[in-house]
Formats: structure tokens, C-alpha cells, sequence
């Protein structure tokens, strides 16, 4: 099948699957080809009058007649979700696809009965505003055709990179997952600095905003490495340098390494305690 005859269904019509089907219909998908479910039919209304899909509480009906299910509802609930759908996933055999964080793929082919083809991504929240950064696996049994269509599928609400074991999603959680804090940390206590040194309030944010957008472009059209880029802004004694000097002083670094290795650690404690 091409991308466009696929009939696909989301699991739980949320933020991130409205992102998802979002973004399809911006690539020019067939808004009569998708299918969201959930519990709130007026909420469902409002989506179907909205973006021209269909909708339905049944979460077995949508399953029946998708080549592609895409599993999106809370972590929490999933287990039971799948046991629902276990029996008509094992009749018609749709390709899954997860978004749900934490839970690892042979959790979710047992919850489904057995021997299905399954994709896990683990998207971001700037995901929400088509600059999402997706980590995926597939499982062995999964065909390049299916990954090609997980991965169009997906590039509609940003980048899309393939892991190839499933362990390295925990790490996709500690960069991409959870990055978005690191950075927007950064940005709030930049903006409380520059409050305290006597700036507005209004003017810091603007010029914090614009001067992240303005080194992630120059990065991405550079192709520089990013200590060369460092480099680059430091004249020697210089005012960058002083600053980059406290910050290492500081042991950054190290503290950035603890950080990420303890989301990383997380992700898989969560893994094994949904799993079981």
C-alpha cells in the first residue's frame, strides 16, 4: 500500500495524538482515512467538525478496520486498553504503533495477544507545534514498508530518528524527551539573571528567545561542531569566556551527565514497573 491508502486509528484522541494526525493532514492526508477514539463524544464531535476525521467512542470498531493503530492513552490505562483489544488485534493484524512512554514492546505484544508487528516512538512536546524531535524503535518482526510509514507518518510533527535497540529510547527520554525542560530551564534563569542585573522583564525574554532560536539556526546551517561554535563566540579574556569558565568551574559538565543519566535510569525503572 502507498502511505495515502492506509487507514489508520489513534487510541485516545489527546495532545499528542492531535498533534499527530494534525500534522498528517497538513502533509495532505486523507482526513476520511482517520480515525480517533475516546471517551467524551462531545470532545470527539468537536474534532470531527473541526478537522474533518472520524471519530468513535469504540475502541474495537477502529481497531476492525485500520491497517495502523496507533496506541496513544496514558501509560496507566494501557494494559487494560490493549486487553480490549487483544482478540480483534490478533484477527486483523494492523500495524501498532505506541507513543505511550515507559512501557517497552513485549509488554505491549503480550497485552495484545501475541506476535504483532510493533513500532515504539517516543515523541516531545515541541511535537505540539511541528518541531517535535521522535525517537523510534521497531521490533525484528516490523517491514521496511511499515517503518517507512511510521517514519512519514511521523515526520509530519518533526524529526524522526531510529534507535536500534529499544534500550536507547531511555536515552532518546534523557535528550529529546526530556530536553525541552533543560532548555526552557535554561531559559528561566537566564531571565532571572538578567532581572537581577536590571533588565525588564519583557525585553530579557525576548532576547533569550531570540538568541536561542538564533544558535540552534546557526548550528543547524553551520554543520559546525558544537564546541567549535563555542569557540567561535569566545574572544580570549573576553566576556564569553569569563562566563563559560564559571559555568565549567562550576562542574556543568558533570552535573549535566548525573542529570541525563538519572532520566535515562528513570525511563527504565518506569519500563519495568508498568511492565509489571
Amino acid at each position: 500500500m502507498t502511505l495515502n491508502a492506509k487507514k489508520i486509528s489513534f487510541i485516545g484522541a489527546g495532545n499528542m495524538a492531535s498533534a499527530i494526525f494534525k500534522g498528517m493532514l497538513a502533509n495532505g492526508y486523507p482526513a476520511d482515512l482517520i480515525t480517533a477514539t475516546g471517551p467524551d463524544q462531545t470532545a470527539l464531535s468537536a474534532l470531527s467538525d473541526e478537522l474533518g476525521i472520524q471519530t468513535t467512542t469504540h475502541n474495537i470498531d477502529a481497531v476492525a478496520k485500520s491497517d495502523v493503530v496507533v496506541l496513544a492513552v496514558k501509560p496507566q490505562i494501557m494494559k487494560q486498553v490493549c486487553n480490549e483489544l487483544a482478540e480483534q488485534a490478533l484477527h486483523s493484524r494492523p500495524l501498532i504503533i505506541s507513543v505511550a512512554a515507559g512501557l517497552h514492546a513485549s509488554t505491549l505484544d503480550q497485552w495484545l495477544g501475541g506476535g504483532h508487528a510493533i513500532v515504539r516512538c517516543m515523541p516531545n512536546t515541541p511535537s505540539l507545534v511541528k518541531a517535535g524531535a521522535s525517537g523510534l524503535y521497531a521490533i525484528p518482526g516490523v517491514t521496511q514498508e511499515q517503518r517507512d510509514f511510521t517514519d512519514q507518518l511521523l515526520s509530519g510533527i518533526g524529526l524522526v530518528e531510529w534507535v536500534a535497540e529499544e534500550a536507547m529510547l531511555d536515552i532518546v527520554t534523557a535528550i529529546s524527551g526530556s530536553g525541552p525542560a533543560y532548555f526552557f530551564m535554561v531559559f528561566e534563569m537566564m531571565q532571572k539573571a538578567a532581572i537581577e542585573l536590571g533588565m525588564p522583564e519583557d525585553a530579557a525574554r525576548r532576547l533569550i528567545l531570540q538568541t536561542g532560536l538564533g544558535a540552534v539556526k546557526m548550528a543547524q546551517e553551520t554543520g559546525e561542531e558544537f564546541a567549535q561554535l563555542k569557540r567561535n563566540v569566545m574572544s580570549p579574556k573576553g566576556t564569553t569566556e569569563r562566563a563559560i569558565h564559571t559555568f565549567e568551574g562550576e562542574g556543568i559538565e558533570a552535573l549535566f551527565l548525573k542529570a541525563m543519566k538519572a532520566c535515562a535510569d528513570r525511563a527504565d525503572e518506569m519500563s519495568r514497573e508498568m511492565g509489571e
